[in-house]
């Protein structure tokens, strides 16, 4: 298998590196030493153009393929960001090609231009206190309105440890719409892209 990379990919290499530049490994230190999200680093990408690298152009993105995204995660990492450069990103990059592949258009074009302009953050809600990463586990239930028959679900149950979940204002959360004792595998676990309501 040959991994040198093609020209194309040298100048997505090129491009995040001259991106990544201001933000060297001082800067990452102080990152780590101080807490906090790097916003202005994320903001970077943003107007940049990178934070839609694998979303579809007809919504602001690049149309460009997950090995690109991975390269971009990589490139950024190597940087002196780490994983800490690529965790504030990674959901931008990644994490609603879901909704690419089985959103409705009024939801990709609701949903995604924010996402890639940086003026959304998403957090993925998967790990709970007690179930960690056995996701077929899962005991957040979303049960559906008005006796089952409406078109909104309310969501019961708790998430812990989510990436970007300090500065996220929307969760793509994994919950069960059947019970685990009522199916198998992964059977009755629905994706759910929303605000995330801290009020509760």
């Amino acid at each position: 298998m040959n991994f040198a990379l093609t020209a194309e990919h040298a100048q997505i290499k090129d491009a995040i590196e001259r991106v990544c530049a201001p933000f060297d490994a001082d800067y990452w230190l102080r990152r780590d030493r101080e807490g906090g999200f790097p916003d202005d680093f994320h903001r970077a990408l943003a107007d940049a153009g990178w934070l839609g690298i694998a979303m579809p152009e007809a919504y602001g993105g690049a149309g460009l393929g997950i090995s690109e995204a991975a390269l971009m995660m990589h490139t950024i990492s190597a940087t002196g960001a780490g994983l800490s450069g690529a965790s504030a990103v990674h959901m931008n990059i990644f994490g609603l090609h879901p909704v690419v592949v089985f959103g409705t258009e009024e939801q990709k074009a609701r949903w995604l231009p924010p996402l890639i302009a940086g003026s959304d953050k998403a957090c993925f809600g998967v790990t709970e206190p007690n179930t960690g990463l056995n996701t077929l586990k899962l005991k957040t239930r979303a049960v559906r309105s008005e006796g089952g028959k409406g078109d909104h679900y309310v969501v019961h149950g708790q998430k812990v440890w989510i990436s970007t979940a300090q500065v996220a204002n929307k969760i793509l959360l994994l919950a069960r719409t059947t019970p685990v004792e009522e199916c198998s595998g992964t059977e009755g676990l629905s994706l759910f892209y929303t605000d995330l309501d801290r009020s509760t």
